[in-house]
């Protein structure tokens, strides 16, 4: 009887260590401190709320439970590459979302190849993560910088427009002014110019003259197109009066913090990929109402982006029926998943999300602290042919 009781004690253990195994543990590594924590924190928020979304509340996918490891890496391409390690070997994890800059995230992308597991890029957006530094571990629910460009370029690129750039001199900036380069060609719109600045500038004088200068003779449309991360304030162009050269400044969507600026531009158009007030559908309902009870505020940029990775997580592993590498891998490329933006699709090749991305117009006679982006044309997916970068 002793033997039964002893055998039947090894195998309840067996058991639990088994559960314990099984735990479905996720590393989170973002720029929690440094230039772009704000982004960051809405990137944790939209994650955690995504997987309770995703389990019904119950913080479980296929029977196991979900542990988030977080780790910041402040931003710094080195602390990103050691975190990940540290995620992969020590903390063992199952996979990984992050980060929040590019330059951090492109520094992860070997580390996710040699240790043969999956990394969810969110938000990083330079095009060369899913471009000629991606390989076959790398997904991204982020919308990428070819993205942004070209629902930009649907937005304010036609034929007799004349349009130059402003971006930040590291691989964002750059990444996207290419892409943008690219995508404008085909709408009839001329590219005049492009200036690139430090990511820490705070002074845009200069930098300014020189993007007047390109335009103030041109006929037609004249249009500044902006796109920018983090510190800084590059509308401040608008203090220099553009409009008396009939120039007009153009950009992205933004954190609601920064949408504060836009107040100053009534009428700028864009395109955005997320606006709290804009996606009308059952995921983006339930977070939009959950987000402003418990925070008195709606729904981020980030915070949209961060609950897409971890929609993309709970259907993966509910399709895989596994946390081994290669079946989550078999099971996430092609696979459709739901997210505030409506439908999601990872694409084979690339493993990049296509998704909608939104045109707006800036409405800036309202009463919140920001100015409100009102949608103009939803840019679908079949709206955007989206390049294929990778060379493999």
């Amino acid at each position: 009887m002793r033997k039964i009781v002893l055998a039947m004690a090894a195998g309840m253990s067996l058991t639990v260590s088994a559960a314990i195994a099984e735990d479905l543990k996720i590393a989170l590594i973002h720029g929690r401190t440094g230039a772009l924590e704000a982004y960051a924190k809405q990137t944790e928020t939209g994650l955690r709320m995504g997987f309770e979304y995703g389990t019904k509340g119950t913080m479980e996918v296929d029977g196991r439970k979900i542990v988030i490891v977080t780790k910041d890496d402040q931003s710094k391409p080195d602390l990103a590459k050691t975190a990940l390690q540290e995620a992969y070997e020590d903390d063992k994890v199952a996979l990984a979302i992050g980060t929040t800059s590019s330059a951090a995230a492109l520094a992860m992308l070997p580390v996710a190849e040699e240790e043969k597991k999956i990394l969810i890029v969110e938000p990083a957006v330079a095009d060369s993560i899913t471009g000629d530094k991606w390989n076959r571990y790398i997904f991204r629910t982020a919308r990428n910088s070819s993205q942004d460009a070209i629902s930009n370029a649907i937005s304010i690129g036609k034929p007799g427009t004349y349009i130059a750039t402003l971006a930040q001199d590291y691989a964002f900036g750059r990444d996207g002014v290419a892409a943008f380069k690219e995508a404008l060609a085909k709408t009839g719109a001329t590219l005049v110019s492009e200036e690139y600045a430090p990511v820490a500038t705070t002074d845009f004088t200069a930098v300014g003259q020189r993007l007047f200068d390109a335009l103030k003779d041109k006929p037609g449309r004249k249009i500044i197109w902006i796109v920018w991360a983090g510190a800084g304030n590059p509308f401040k162009l608008q203090d220099m009066d553009p409009k008396r050269y009939g120039i007009e400044l153009s950009t992205g969507g933004n954190i609601l913090p920064v949408l504060a600026a836009y107040k100053a531009l009534p009428g700028m158009e864009g395109a955005t990929y997320y606006y709290y007030d804009i996606p009308k559908n059952p995921v983006n309902d339930w977070l939009v109402a959950e987000h402003q009870k418990r925070f008195n505020a709606p729904p981020d940029f980030f915070t949209a982006g961060g609950f897409a990775a971890a929609m993309s997580v709970v259907a993966a592993v509910q399709k895989a029926k596994s946390l081994d590498t290669e079946k989550l891998i078999a099971a996430m490329e092609g696979m459709e998943f739901d997210t505030p933006k409506g439908k999601m699709i990872f694409r084979k090749e690339d493993h990049q999300a296509l998704q909608s991305m939104y045109g707006f117009k800036v409405n800036a006679d309202t009463s919140t602290p920001w100015a409100q982006l009102v949608l103009t044309k939803e840019i679908k997916i079949d709206d955007m042919q989206v390049p294929i970068r990778n060379k493999r």
